[in-house]
């Protein structure tokens, strides 16, 4: 695999309220073709500031394994279905991986 082909692979992060479940929304991104796969992390705590205040939450971690090509659609989705105002949208480049994952990913991802 060289350099270029990794470039296209990329991953999202996001979190999402401790007090809901995440698997409908991630179902929803996978059955959509946004994501090959989302990995979800529980028992978080996040502290943040928010509308001038400091806030404290149990949140789950989320990591959207997809294209670069689809973020614009996945960011548009994630707004369209998140309980959070401004949800995190982060987004973290690939530089290498197997071959046949980075395969998986483009192959899951692409639109029908």
């Amino acid at each position: 695999m060289n350099r270029e082909e990794s470039t296209e692979v990329v991953v999202v992060w996001t979190t999402f309220p401790g007090d809901n479940d995440p698997a409908l929304f991630a179902e929803t991104l996978v059955s959509e073709r946004l994501a090959a796969c989302v990995t979800i992390q529980r028992g978080l705590t996040s502290i943040y500031r928010w509308r001038d205040g400091i806030e404290k939450a149990g949140e789950y971690q989320l990591t959207i394994k997809t294209r670069a090509d689809r973020l614009g659609d996945l960011e548009r989705r994630i707004g369209e279905l998140h309980p959070y105002d401004v949800p995190e949208f982060l987004i973290l480049p690939i530089n290498g991986g197997a071959a046949a994952y980075l395969e998986y990913v483009r192959a899951s991802t692409e639109p029908e």
